[in-house]
């Protein structure tokens, strides 16, 4: 068969289903097994270990052929849904992961139909992604004419602030680059995540030009000996640029001293981070006024929504206080995407002006409906809640003969270890083995850090989903495995 012009007719293909009611059947099959899912999470152990029969199921060749999208959901829950990693369940403190929200998992499915690319044009994303990126501005107290912007991770944030923080220094550097005589160096303290030490290999100072600052006994930074680095890199001939202050640590949750930084920065003419990725929401809170107060004279914050927000990853926010040097440090206005008068491409600013992104997702709803669902200030009773959870947990086990602090507890986060006060224990190897224990057998999985060089179990609160009991549980755990495991080392060295 042929068409008018004589060539041959090619059947049309579409990746839409052939029958819309069989789609729909089946995706109020999985929306209700997800909500059945989250609705019973309590009952399901926190973490299965996926067997080696299910891993080798993702080692078969690439699909050639058309499969029944039931059959694949069916693989989905045999193969996948029950090996999760364990964020979403009420006793999983590992790391720090938010546990998202069943209403937010719905705001996903939404924008993943309307499937926008969120980085140019004149559609209603763009201007949710702008509202939300202003609601972040109000929550930090940064001025409404600052700018900011969406990006997956607190990790991007950091890099997206640092790069924005290099520039500032040089106009040229987008032309030029870095060269040998541009030694330029950026202060954190020994606590600072690792991402702050990638992004100054990305950006072309190297793990050189960062300054290990040193700690406090509560792992503040130590303004003290931040001075004196600043001053030998003056000498030297380096070019201080910035300070990356921290706001909740990631092994301890310590809040550096933001008031003495930021007057450094000031006398030095240096710019000021602050990697906030869960604490910097500690800012709604009144109770953390005077730590935190000078956060919103910082030039930039980078700080997570998929944490203490519990919306869905990923979620990351970057803030900076000038405009113009944000947009400076990205902006790359190509023929093809800049603005018209009128039509699809008359939008608001492209979003590619304030990172390296041009297609992005439309991951701003699930952030907007979250705060339309539920306001600021009931996450910042949630965030209350989980502070009000650590203290307790470290009542537990300040009270517990078998168990000790290992670092004072200051915002949600408790670093704790089992330690019986026996001679010739290897609490390392001892602590290791009860938290492994305490993970295969699916009651609760708090991670774990090294502190004075000492292996510790490590709670990291920001779950919505906690009470009271799951932490009781926890110490009562702990200290069961615990004895189980000197028992049975006992009775192997007698044997």
């Amino acid at each position: 068969m042929k068409n008018r012009n004589n060539t041959p007719v090619v059947k049309e293909e579409s990746l839409d289903p052939q029958d819309w009611t069989e789609l729909k059947k089946l995706g109020n099959l999985m929306v209700n097994d997800m909500v059945n899912f989250l609705q019973t999470i309590r009952q399901q152990p926190v973490w299965t270990k996926p067997p080696q029969s299910v891993k080798n199921n993702f080692k078969s060749a690439l699909p050639h052929s058309s499969m029944q999208l039931g059959e694949v959901y069916d693989e989905f829950k045999q193969n996948i849904l029950p090996y999760y990693l364990g964020n979403i369940h009420p006793r999983y403190w590992s790391w720090v992961m938010g546990t998202g929200t069943p209403q937010a998992m719905l705001a996903e499915m939404l924008a993943a139909g309307m499937n926008c690319n969120v980085g140019i044009g004149d559609q209603a994303p763009m201007y949710v992604d702008q509202q939300v990126i202003d609601w972040c501005k109000q929550m930090m107290n940064f001025p409404a004419e600052s700018s900011g912007a969406l990006v997956s991770s607190a990790s991007v944030a950091n890099l997206n602030a640092l790069i924005v923080a290099r520039n500032s220094v040089n106009s040229s550097i987008r032309r030029s680059g870095i060269n040998e005589q541009n030694k330029m160096v950026l202060y954190a303290s020994t606590e600072a995540h690792s991402c702050i030490q990638k992004a100054a290999e990305i950006i072309g100072i190297g793990s050189d030009g960062v300054r290990k600052v040193r700690v406090n006994d509560k792992y503040e930074m130590d303004t003290v000996h931040l001075q004196e680095l600043i001053e030998e890199d003056k000498k030297d001939g380096n070019i201080p640029f910035c300070v990356v202050a921290n706001a909740g640590t990631v092994n301890t949750g310590a809040i550096d001293p933001l008031d003495k930084i930021f007057w450094i920065c000031c006398k030095e003419n240096l710019w000021m981070h602050v990697d906030g990725a869960f604490g910097a929401l500690l800012k709604l809170l009144p109770e953390y006024k005077e730590q935190l107060d000078c956060l919103e004279f910082a030039d930039s914050i980078a700080f997570d929504l998929h944490k203490w927000m519990s919306i869905p990853y990923e979620a990351g926010v970057v803030l900076v206080k000038d405009a113009d040097a944000h947009r400076n440090t990205f902006a790359l206005q190509a023929d093809y995407i800049s603005n018209n008068e009128r039509g699809i491409a008359a939008g608001p600013e492209p979003t590619s002006n304030f990172g390296f992104e041009l297609s992005r997702n439309f991951k701003a709803l699930k952030v907007w409906m979250s705060l339309k669902e539920h306001g600021i200030e009931k996450f910042a009773r949630l965030i209350r809640q989980n502070i009000t959870q650590a203290k307790y947990l470290t009542n537990l086990v300040e009270q517990s003969e078998e168990l000790e602090l290992t670092a004072p507890t200051i915002t949600n986060i408790v670093c704790f270890r089992f330690n019986p006060h026996e001679n010739d224990l290897d609490l390392d190897r001892l602590n290791k083995e009860i938290l492994m224990r305490l993970h295969e057998s699916g009651i609760a999985a708090p991670s774990y850090t090294r502190l004075n060089g000492n292996y510790c179990i490590r709670v990291a609160n920001v779950n919505h989903r906690t009470i009271m009991n799951d932490l009781d549980v926890l110490v009562n755990e702990i200290i069961k495995i615990g004895n189980e495991v000197m028992k049975e080392e006992e009775v192997t060295a007698d044997c």
